[in-house]
């Protein structure tokens, strides 16, 4: 962070949101064809731009993502209103990984993990599904971040 404006660099920002991006392409073909991680992960890694990248944090959300994800979608499910099948990829991806991305940086602000999350669906959603995303992560975090949200 910078002592002046307490705010992060852009380029911490945009490595993040770049690492974010890959997870999300990750979780999006793991998704469609839930083949070893370990080779989808190598794939991303090839991919133009990966060195901008927050190498680390792609690391964290897409392994931990898809370790962790029955546990994601049971905290996700009470706050969706259609059965977890009849999600689109993008939504279910975008959903798990702003989940996760929320149970297990909290150095992050959750209101940080929404956005980025609604901004992801945005890019590679449908028309509104991002106002579906921002409606579920809300719920999440009201649990997941339920100290945080009454600190403010």
């Amino acid at each position: 962070m910078t002592e002046a404006s307490g705010k992060r660099p852009s380029h911490t920002r945009n490595a993040r949101r770049r690492s974010r991006e890959l997870a999300l392409q990750g979780l999006y073909q793991w998704f469609l064809n839930p083949a070893d991680v370990g080779e989808i992960d190598a794939h991303i890694r090839d991919a133009p731009g990966f060195d901008k990248a927050d190498q680390a944090h792609y690391e964290s959300l897409l392994h931990g993502t898809v370790n962790h994800l029955q546990a994601l979608v049971d905290q996700i499910q009470p706050f969706v209103d259609r059965p977890w099948a009849e999600l689109s990829p993008v939504e279910k991806s975008v959903l798990v990984l702003g989940t996760h991305e929320m149970n297990t940086h909290l150095e992050i602000p959750y209101r940080v993990v929404i956005n980025e999350a609604v901004e992801l669906t945005k890019t590679f959603g449908g028309t509104d599904a991002f106002k579906f995303v921002n409606g579920v992560l809300d719920k999440v975090a009201s649990q997941a971040r339920e100290a945080e949200i009454k600190a403010q």
